[in-house]
């Protein structure tokens, strides 16, 4: 498993319980970032970061396959693989060996293992001192002694650096070895700083680690020296900490500069981010002040145009109530007459008719006066324009408006001097004015206008026409006419003819300039011979020989005659 796979793992044993964001400092110095608990034989990953050695077990390692020194290595500089044929098979290779890793759980740095593993890593000695600091401090049981490992600190040898119980330290001081060694109660070493146990070698666990090779850059003891170390540069640790320390303090020294400069843009950052937060608590503030007193601006519309609504409903019924119950009246009259006068004419003697004639005569005659070409006096021409404007409310822009007034095809009429002019291949353009049923201009937009042009004598041909709404109850019709001859042109609305449609358009044909020499010159110089012939192979026209003074006029004005004059 991959690095990359490993950390898109769901959280749980061996993969990391905090964010990269989350410090030790957070946690402190003793505790453990992953079991919260303080620090139980801490060890130190290459990210400076410390778990207890149990903790890092728990990870779950990954494998990463170690690359052999030949594939590592690289052709020369614009050397490609494919200028130059293949190279011989490598011998074959030993097995090669995994490298396990880990990813820190604080920070997700890939962390590679020693051979050793988990227990091979560096021991946090710095965190156990620490950890047995607060132990002191907060009294806490616990703490055992280094000797017998039993029972519970008492005091402390500070020659040895041991924490002793009290048997181990009666002992201790019996010893002619340790008998003149300083040893002190736990309770008077609240102050010190450094009580932690003595650092023994790993190899030689009796022995303690007083040496550092330099060759090898580590400490070591004693018997390494005998040892793995035979013949290698060594000093006491405490001749050779200066050289060492001052290295660490420059490398130190060169980095920590850089910390300042994260800081500042860390705060940056977060005063950027700050600033945005309120930026957005502000603008969302005012879009939702904006939006609250648009829905209220819109609601109070909404309630006005109801109300316009309902009281139009109620004008429009009580008319129509009035008109239906006149309706009514003339009805019953119209029927008392009639019927009255067949029982009469069926029923009555020939005197008791020329009794009750007058009578009757007076009454049909009333009747037959009366207007009986009645219709509704209102209609339901209403409409509801949302693009319309209304006007404010609170200060608020709003749309929708009802509109009353209906149009009456009828009552529309086409305007323009080309609606019977018309030239091929010429636009023509009329224009559509839209009224009501009172005669009066819509004044509004929106109608669905219908335009179809058709030559008489070619059905095939259907010209496209364009319509344009001016939104002021006009609207502009245009189309060409490919070919001359006569059209059809049928204007509705609302699937309705208007005033004066369909009716019939003569498209002429262009005239264009006479190529040749004018007719009246071919006609003088000809001696006023009927035979006499154009420039352009054309006799002349019969109106010529019929009206000399037009032969005259023309040639007054200097106008070529047109080719449709030549027969």
């Amino acid at each position: 498993m991959s690095a990359r796979e490993a950390k898109q793992e769901p959280q749980g044993v061996g993969m990391p319980l905090s964010s990269p964001s989350v410090s030790l400092g957070s946690l402190g110095k003793t505790r453990c970032p992953m079991c919260m608990e303080l620090f139980k034989v801490p060890r130190i990953l290459p990210c400076l970061h410390t778990f207890c050695t149990t903790c890092l077990e728990k990870l779950e390692p990954f494998s990463v396959l170690a690359l052999r020194p030949s594939d590592l290595e690289t052709s020369p500089e614009g050397a490609r693989p494919w200028d130059k044929p293949p190279p011989p098979p490598p011998p074959p290779a030993p097995p090669q060996e995994s490298q396990l890793s880990i990813l820190c759980p604080v920070c997700d740095t890939e962390v590679d293992l020693p051979p050793g593993g988990v227990k091979s890593l560096t021991m946090d000695h710095l965190a156990v001192n620490e950890v047995l600091q607060q132990n002191l401090q907060e009294d806490t049981p616990g703490v055992v002694c280094d000797l017998c490992s039993d029972r519970e600190v008492d005091n402390r040898c500070l020659t040895c650096k041991v924490n002793l119980c009290q048997f181990c330290s009666q002992a201790h001081r019996r010893q002619k070895k340790t008998s003149s060694h300083s040893v002190m109660p736990m309770k008077d070493l609240k102050g010190y700083s450094q009580i932690g146990k003595q650092i023994m070698c790993s190899i030689h666990p009796a022995e303690e680690l007083n040496l550092f090779c330099e060759q090898c850059d580590q400490p070591m003891c004693g018997v390494c020296v005998l040892g793995e170390h035979r013949g290698h540069t060594y000093d006491l640790i405490g001749n050779i900490i200066h050289k060492h320390g001052n290295s660490m303090r420059e490398l130190l020294h060169s980095t920590q500069p850089h910390v300042g400069s994260l800081e500042r843009a860390l705060a940056q950052i977060e005063g950027v981010g700050s600033a945005l937060r309120c930026r957005m608590d502000a603008l969302s503030a005012d879009i939702r002040e904006f939006c609250d007193g648009y829905i209220t601006a819109i609601r109070e519309h909404r309630d006005q145009l109801l109300k316009q609504l309902e009281d139009l409903r109620i004008q429009k019924e009580n008319s129509l109530h009035l008109q239906k119950l006149q309706v009514e009246q003339l009805l019953a009259d119209l029927r008392t007459g009639v019927e009255f006068t067949e029982h009469l004419l069926s029923n009555g003697s020939d005197l008791e008719i020329l009794i009750t004639k007058e009578v009757v005569v007076n009454r049909l005659k009333k009747l037959k006066k009366a207007d009986y070409s009645i219709g509704p006096g209102v209609d339901d021409g209403i409409c509801f324009s949302p693009q319309e404007k209304a006007g404010q409310y609170g200060g608020y822009e709003v749309f929708g408006a009802i509109l009353t007034k209906g149009v009456d095809p009828a009552q529309c009429i086409l305007q323009g001097e080309d609606i019977h002019k018309a030239w091929e291949k010429q636009k023509v353009t009329f224009t559509l004015l839209c009224r009501d049923i009172l005669g009066e201009s819509m004044g509004r937009g929106g109608e669905h206008i219908r335009v179809s042009v058709i030559h008489k004598n070619k059905k095939d041909c259907v010209l496209k026409t364009m319509v344009q709404d001016n939104n002021n109850g006009t609207y502009a019709i245009s189309f060409i006419p490919e070919d001359p001859g006569p059209y059809t042109v049928c204007v509705c609305v609302r699937e309705q003819h208007v005033q004066g449609s369909p009716y019939t358009m003569n498209v002429r044909r262009r005239r264009r300039p006479h190529p040749g020499v004018f007719h009246c010159c071919s006609f003088c110089s000809s001696g006023g011979k009927k035979s006499a012939r154009c420039a352009c192979g054309g006799t002349m026209a019969a109106e010529m020989f019929l009206d000399p003074r037009k032969c005259i006029l023309e040639m007054a004005h200097g106008v070529a005659a047109e080719t449709d004059r030549c027969l």
